[in-house]
């Protein structure tokens, strides 16, 4: 454990400097963050004028949020169910859109270049067609594992689903910047992802480093200041802590995107800027044998 926050914070560390010389990457968050709140902000509007909200709502329990389009079908209408799934749709369209511009202009600094917004949305929306088909493809998956996840009582099945999600994501971590980099599709992506991986660390690897700590770790740390504040004046503290919040998320986000991008430089064989070549050969590291 003591290895992998050692390890994630290297990571980090290289990240930040990146960081540092292009404060404009801290943009892409900020944009898909208000792009999510505009799609959900718009058909939650639709959904209560139509009624979709109300009948969605009776359909499901609190411990169900994730089972909305296969549980809510008995009280629900046809058109509830599609709204939800279009409104599913075009967050995962926002949200690797803004990732494939950050990754862009982050891909742009680690070759030497100078990167901006302007840069990477351009970049970005050059790749559109190949992104928003690598975005309807993985969240299909997404919603057809949570399906089957909701519907499942069986903790074993329950384990083999999220074992199934995880190899997804891992096998296609290197997608989006594949996409703005070269000339293939969505599904000529996947398949060169999942060889880009098992060629740089092999067949039975683990990863050795853990963004979840460094979520965490930007959450307490933008917590501090709210909770000081609330102490006084809590609607002030509730303020502060969606600003600091919301600037936490936005320099974690736009951290893993420049680590995504030198993890791909890296597997195509490149010397990305800022980074240490030995930290990114150990970012996956074999499985013992015994624990595969």
């Amino acid at each position: 454990m003591f290895h992998t926050i050692g390890h994630t914070f290297e990571l980090m560390k290289m990240s930040w400097g990146v960081l540092m010389k292009d404060r404009e990457l801290l943009w892409f968050p900020v944009f898909s963050a208000i792009g999510v709140a505009i799609v959900v902000g718009l058909f939650f509007a639709i959904g209560s004028v139509t009624g979709a909200v109300d009948r969605l709502s009776n359909g499901t329990s609190s411990d169900e949020t994730t089972q909305v389009a296969g549980q809510a079908a008995e009280t629900a209408q046809a058109g509830d169910i599609v709204l939800v799934v279009i409104a599913f749709f075009l967050i995962y369209i926002v949200t690797i859109f803004f990732n494939a511009a950050l990754i862009s202009a982050a891909l742009e600094r680690l070759r030497g270049g100078d990167p901006n917004v302007r840069s990477g949305l351009s970049h970005a929306l050059a790749h559109i067609h190949t992104i928003i088909g690598w975005a309807i493809i993985t969240a299909s998956v997404s919603l057809i594992l949570q399906i089957m996840k909701g519907n499942q009582r069986n903790g074993l099945v329950r384990f083999l689903l999220d074992l199934i999600g995880g190899v997804w994501e891992f096998l296609t971590f290197f997608v989006v910047p594949i996409l703005v980099s070269e000339n293939v599709g969505p599904i000529g992506a996947i398949k060169r992802s999942s060889a880009l991986v098992r060629k740089t660390w092999g067949r039975q690897i683990t990863a050795s480093f853990g963004f979840m700590i460094v979520y965490i770790l930007a959450i307490v740390i933008a917590a501090i200041p709210a909770l000081l504040i609330g102490l006084i004046l809590p609607v002030a503290g509730i303020a502060v802590g969606l600003i600091t919040g919301a600037i936490a998320f936005a320099v974690v986000q736009a951290l893993e995107g420049i680590f995504k991008a030198a993890l791909y430089e890296y597997a195509m064989g490149e010397q990305p800027q800022e980074f240490d070549l030995r930290t990114l050969e150990t970012a996956y590291k074999p499985v013992p044998q015994g624990q595969t």
